[in-house]
């Protein structure tokens, strides 16, 4: 090897050398440029997942506020105080309810009862299973994401393959869960294209698909639906009404008048109604046959010791001459005509007056004696004189009617009116009657007519009672919170003709009913 070569070599070995040292540092700049970049991929990945579980948080926060509140503060506890503690206060917390719920099952179920049940049925239940329903109801929303794809070969023989476009399901929304003791109220937005009469065809599969017997949908927005689950109904049995012989033995002064059973609520608890006192004034609303003649005759059996004694004195109007014709001797007046329902009328409003000569200024309320007895008026079918009668017979009424419910409270008059269609233009002193009832109705307009603003938005769906079902019905107001459901005791013939007896001292009174007779009263009809 000669110099020149060597020289060459040399020359190329270094430059070698330097290419690689240069490649070196150029990767080692690049190895801490990646390296460098990685880290802040890393961050921002980290601080992008973490945005966006905040985000999620948030979002259940403010969607699911009290379901996710809850869960964290548990969390919390849990991490803080141990879970021992946790489990201890959860204990005592289920033992004060469990209490609560043993004393007070109406007043449970108003305040916490119907929360938890509510919050249970969601989680367990609707959230879970309902968006599957839907679907299988044929209530989803199937759009396609993917255009159809059409390949054409031109070389040869031509081919045309379609490929299959992908699908999304979109499904309604669970937003909402109400639970009452007898229905659910689920609430459902609409995705769109979606209608609420679309929901109104598929009632009957959805109520197959939850296993119950009645299901009903309502619209509460253009884009959002209730839909209603009946999971049982607790006033399906009629109720007996009290035993006139477990009365007997009763004093007529230890019946309470302002607590006079009237059958039972939804609850197993018993329904009473005031028949003296404040909101004694009652209306009951209802079709034919369903069971308004139960709300009448079920509270009158549970005095019969005071109307026996003479502390109380019934008065009867029935226009139809049927219904308390049938247990006539307990009513000291009674009519039938327009004429004679005048009458009584203005006797009782001249014994108002009488009373109200006596105690005025003297006392607050007349007490309750044979002298002054508790004046209760039956008026059947109070339509049928308000609207129907003549004009000059219809504005007396009205007027009679109006002065007894305004200013007959404390004086011991008590006026209780039954209608079948609770209009303004039919009951013209609806309005003065604190105390109104509403049975099954024809429409849902009727329930708020009966019951006020707002009742058949708060659960009183009187309108969804069956017609085998006389007797139940709703009331709302005077302390009650939500619209209760209640069903008046079942009060057969032969209890009337019994309750003449008890009353009059006379058992010839009891008449055995003739063979083949049927149950005269719309309660014991439908029952």
């Amino acid at each position: 090897m000669d110099g020149h070569t060597l020289g060459v070599l040399l020359l190329g070995g270094a430059a070698l050398a330097v290419v690689i040292w240069v490649l070196h540092k150029i990767g080692r700049a690049l190895l801490s440029l990646a390296e460098a970049l990685a880290s802040v991929a890393v961050v921002f990945l980290a601080l992008w997942f973490l945005l966006k579980g905040v985000m999620w948080l948030v979002r259940q926060l403010v969607t699911h506020p009290r379901t996710t509140g809850t869960a964290v503060v548990l969390g919390a506890w849990c991490h803080w105080l141990g879970w021992p503690s946790l489990a201890a206060t959860a204990g005592s917390v289920a033992m004060v309810l469990a209490v609560w719920w043993r004393a007070d099952v109406v007043s449970f179920d108003r305040w916490a009862g119907h929360r938890l049940r509510s919050w249970w049925q969601r989680w367990t239940v609707y959230a879970p299973k309902l968006p599957g329903w839907l679907h299988a109801c044929g209530l989803s929303f199937t759009e396609d994401t993917a255009p159809l794809m059409v390949t054409v070969n031109l070389v040869g023989r031509r081919k045309v393959r379609r490929e299959r476009p992908a699908t999304a399901v979109r499904l309604p929304k669970v937003v909402g869960v109400r639970s009452g003791p007898s229905w659910d109220e689920v609430r459902v937005r609409l995705v769109p294209g979606q209608k609420p009469e679309d929901y109104d065809e598929a009632t009957r599969a959805l109520a197959s698909a939850r296993r119950v017997t009645r299901c009903q949908v309502r619209e509460i927005a253009p884009d959002v639906v209730s839909i209603d689950f009946q999971r049982r109904n607790l006033l399906a049995d009629p109720v007996a009404c009290l035993d006139l012989d477990d009365l007997a033995g009763v004093a007529g002064s230890a019946v309470d008048l302002r607590r006079a059973f009237a059958g039972r609520t939804e609850y197993g608890q018993a329904w009473h109604l005031p028949l003296a006192g404040a909101a004694s004034h009652t209306l009951t609303a209802g079709a034919t046959g369903a069971g308004k003649n139960s709300v009448m005759w079920c509270p009158l059996v549970s005095i019969a010791p005071a109307i026996r004694d003479g502390l109380v004195r019934l008065s009867g109007i029935d226009p139809k001459g049927m219904e308390m014709a049938y247990g006539r001797r307990i009513f000291t007046r009674y009519a039938v005509t327009g004429r004679d329902a005048l009458a009584v009328l203005d006797d009782l409003v001249d014994a108002m007056d009488k009373r109200k000569a006596k105690f005025a200024g003297r006392v607050r309320s007349v007490p309750i004696s044979p002298d002054h007895p508790l004046e209760i008026v039956e008026f059947d079918e109070i339509g049928a004189l308000t609207k129907y009668a003549d004009r000059k017979t219809r504005e007396a009424i009205t007027e009679r009617v109006a002065l007894l419910t305004t200013q007959g409270r404390a004086l011991g008059f008590t006026v209780r009116g039954y209608v079948q269609e609770p209009t303004k233009d039919t009951v013209p002193v609806r309005e003065l009657f604190p105390r109104r009832i509403c049975l099954r109705v024809t429409a849902k307009s009727h329930v708020g007519m009966a019951l006020g603003d707002g009742a058949y938005e708060r659960g009183a769906w009187a309108n969804r009672i069956g017609e085998s079902e006389a007797g139940v019905g709703y009331i709302w107001g005077e302390g009650v919170r939500e619209p209760l459901r209640v069903r008046a005791g079942w009060v057969p013939d032969d209890t009337i003709k019994a309750l003449e007896a008890f009353v009059t001292g006379d058992s010839s009174d009891a008449l055995a009913l003739p063979a083949g007779s049927a149950d005269s009263s719309e309660g014991g009809a439908a029952a």
